[in-house]
């Protein structure tokens, strides 16, 4: 017999009735628990209360099942255990009523008719075994919240560390705007003090010093600047981090106006020709979007070939990911690919990552000029644009740069 069959316990005190009632249930999966007395079925109920129904006879020796039925229904347990009553001598309503009154919730009078006897079994055992199903729901119910619970307690704890981590970080920033205050004021105070008094003897002294005192002097101011030059560029870095994210629509066109313009004399020093091919605007932050357009510039004219004009191509398209295949873009979104080329000295493909470092240079300081920040700057800012930058390159034959921008 199946573990999960439903129980049916049958009470008469006559082996042929047991028998009969299971001939008449049979085939019907019902498991039987016979009881031979109303002690014996109440001994059975103290071990086992999950019966669907209880088929007694009334007429039993000793205890009759009215008697039986009654301390059955003073258990909490097995109060609600529906029990029908078969008896051949129900014939008065007197009797039917201490019938119900004792527990019952249905006779029937012997001789039975199988097909009544078998239709009442069948809804009483449906209804346990609808009650059964509920209470299984119930009790995953439960033990689903008990788990949500465990999570909601889980989530609160890490929401608590999170928002101890941004007051944390919120003291950080401060303390890294105060610096930022005193690199872009009390840092340069001192620079600038030591340009001018290396301004004056330069101007003033200059007959006066020997060829030695004038190199020195030379290498002081030209520290000096390098050093200014640093500072700024770090202060440009610190303002692509921590600069509000206000996205507005940017044409690119308008962008490269404004930095041919700021940077006239570089680019005809080099004779630099500048080629575009745009296709619509893109939503950018505009004051980031044209610090990053300035330092791709300024970086392909300084590391352009010499007696080689300077030619930059930058170019626009719209386009999907899923034809990119591109492992570090978001998959299902679109992004505007612009691409930025250039004929200079280019690099070594291996170094296609080292370039974006802060303070990463390929080339000696003495042979080309700079910071080692610009490119680290423009990495910053198309992270702050949620995208992605790549080069490629070849020596002598320039370096392409890859942009990714959602849209």
């Amino acid at each position: 017999m199946k573990d999960n069959a439903i129980k049916i316990l049958i009470v008469d005190d006559k082996k042929e009735n047991l028998l009969s009632l299971q001939v008449i249930l049979a085939d019907r999966g019902y498991q039987f628990v016979e009881a031979t007395s109303g002690k014996d079925a109440l001994r059975i109920l103290l071990k086992n209360q999950d019966f669907a129904i209880i088929l007694m006879d009334v007429q039993m020796p000793l205890m009759d099942g009215f008697e039986t039925a009654e301390l059955i229904r003073q258990s909490d347990k097995l109060k609600h255990v529906p029990i029908i009553f078969l008896t051949a001598n129900m014939n008065t309503n007197e009797y039917i009523f201490k019938g119900y009154q004792s527990g019952a919730v249905d006779y029937m009078i012997k001789p039975l008719a199988p097909e009544i006897l078998q239709a009442k079994v069948m809804v009483f055992t449906e209804l346990f075994r609808k009650n059964q199903e509920l209470k299984k729901k119930e009790e995953e119910t439960q033990a689903l919240n008990e788990i949500i619970l465990k999570n909601n307690a889980k989530l609160a704890s890490q929401y608590e560390a999170i928002a101890k981590h941004a007051e944390e970080l919120k003291k950080k920033n401060m303390e890294l705007d105060a610096f930022t205050y005193i690199s872009s004021h009390d840092l340069q105070e001192p620079l600038r003090k030591i340009q001018t008094f290396a301004n004056l003897i330069m101007a003033n002294e200059y007959p006066n010093l020997s060829e030695d005192g004038k190199a020195r002097f030379n290498r002081i101011l030209y520290a000096t600047n390098r050093m200014r030059e640093l500072i700024n560029s770090l202060l440009t870095f610190s303002r692509a981090t921590l600069d509000d994210r206000r996205f507005e629509t940017v044409d690119l066109n308008a962008i490269i106006a404004d930095v041919k313009a700021a940077l006239y004399e570089n680019l005809s020093e080099k004779n630099a020709v500048i080629v575009t091919d745009f296709h619509d605007n893109i939503k950018a932050i505009p004051f980031q979007f044209v610090q990053l357009m300035e330092n791709m510039i300024h970086n392909a004219i300084k590391f352009s070939q010499p007696e080689i004009p300077l030619q930059i191509t930058i170019k626009s398209r719209f386009v999907d990911s899923s034809v990119l295949n591109d492992v570090q873009l978001l998959p299902n979104v679109k992004y505007c690919h612009i691409s930025f080329g250039d004929n200079g000295i280019g690099f070594e493909q291996e170094h296609n990552e080292k370039i974006f470092g802060v303070f990463q240079k390929l080339h000696g300081r003495d042979l080309y000029e700079g910071t080692g920040i610009g490119l680290a700057i423009v990495k910053k800012i198309i992270e702050n644009h949620d995208g992605f930058i790549n080069a490629t390159g070849e020596p002598m034959k320039g370096a392409t740069f890859n942009i990714y921008i959602p849209y």
